[in-house]
């Protein structure tokens, strides 16, 4: 079967798309292909990746733009299924329906939700264009051949437009981010968080509870991703505890493997966006798989995952000294620490491992 995943707006080698879905599907025996904006054409690891240039400048010239481009070069490979990942290749999704093709939606978060705090939209807009794009996507749903979503709440609407809607988890592969390195030792102490980085995923509040934190302990925080916008990275420049944060920018996988193996806690304190309380967010799983504590937002969800796999401390996110207070506990409690981390790493194994959901995943391409 010659299968070719689409995607207008992520990166060649985004970690869901290309790192856990095309290597597993080429690896499964499908001959597959994946066409990327702006990228390189080269094979890696068995998949074709194709590249097409979008000259854009702005996001609604990237959203008019780039589907058109990524159409034109799915009709000249001529594949077997199409799987897209973007809602901006809705359209593309139908016109390649109707030209006889098998087409899978990749729902990586819940759109219209997501529209509600973009703060490149106006803010009278978003109620209105979230209900657009929820329309659009019950439309075009119901006329594809699967949708694969990457969470049970993100399901739950799906399953109501194409039976043959199905969750495939972001679970981390199971060896991918485990080290050998040891934490470090000694006076200084690494706290980590990986992922975008913006206000609503909490910066502000782990400046502040590192700052507080240094009060007592000499502790730093890593932060490694981009900033969004770029305009906050001079923004909470300004805040006094930054003197206690390392900014590493984006990290490929080695480094984030080997940035992973040097902390002694990770980070997922996101605010209380409704979005975020009913997702399951990938960092927390991939602090898990490195054997590492974490210390994540008290939302329900994520409540029960981490007390389930006792595997780290829940805090209020708003609550600056709670999450210092727990910052310092794993500080000053190494072995229970080690402990909870090891436990972590134990639910993957059982539970969270990305080689479960990609077997899924074959599945549903194999029933096509």
């Amino acid at each position: 079967m010659k299968i070719c995943h689409l995607t207008s707006v992520h990166p060649t080698e985004d970690i869901r798309i290309f790192v856990k879905e095309c290597r597993y599907l080429q690896k499964s025996g499908f001959d597959t292909y994946l066409i990327a904006a702006n990228s390189d054409t080269y094979i890696k690891d068995g998949v074709k990746i194709v590249g097409v240039k979008v000259e854009a400048s702005g996001r609604i010239m990237r959203i008019l733009k780039g589907p058109a481009a990524v159409y034109k070069k799915a009709l000249e490979l001529d594949a077997d299924v199409y799987h897209f990942h973007d809602p901006e290749l809705l359209p593309i999704g139908l016109l390649l329906k109707n030209k006889g093709k098998k087409v899978i939606y990749d729902v990586h978060e819940d759109v219209p939700e997501q529209v509600l705090s973009k703060h490149w939209i106006p803010s009278i807009l978003r109620k209105s264009i979230s209900r657009v794009v929820k329309g659009i996507e019950k439309f075009a749903s119901k006329r594809f051949a699967a949708v694969v979503t990457a969470t049970p709440t993100i399901n739950n609407r799906f399953k109501t437009y194409n039976t043959n809607s199905v969750t495939i988890h972001n679970f981390p592969i199971t060896d991918e981010l485990i080290s050998e390195e040891l934490p470090l030792s000694g006076d200084k102490k690494t706290a980590i968080y990986i992922g975008g980085i913006s206000e609503e995923r909490g910066i502000v509040e782990m400046i502040d509870a590192i700052e507080m934190v240094n009060q007592k302990a000499p502790i730093t925080l890593t932060l490694a991703g981009k900033f969004s916008p770029e305009s906050l990275e001079n923004q909470v420049k300004k805040q006094s505890g930054w003197k206690y944060v390392d900014h590493a920018g984006w990290l490929n996988r080695e480094q984030v493997k080997s940035y992973l193996g040097q902390a002694f806690v990770g980070l997922v304190i996101l605010r209380p966006e409704p979005r975020y309380m009913v997702a399951y967010p990938i960092k927390l799983f991939e602090y898990m798989s490195a054997g590492i504590p974490v210390i994540a937002s008290n939302f329900s969800l994520w409540k029960e995952i981490v007390e389930d796999s006792q595997c780290g401390l829940c805090v209020d996110p708003l609550n600056i000294e709670e999450i210092s207070e727990a910052i310092l506990w794993m500080s000053k409690n190494p072995e229970e620490a080690k402990k909870l981390g090891q436990n972590g790493r134990e639910a993957i194994l059982k539970k969270y491992s990305w080689e479960n959901e990609a077997a899924r995943l074959v599945e549903l391409y194999k029933s096509l």
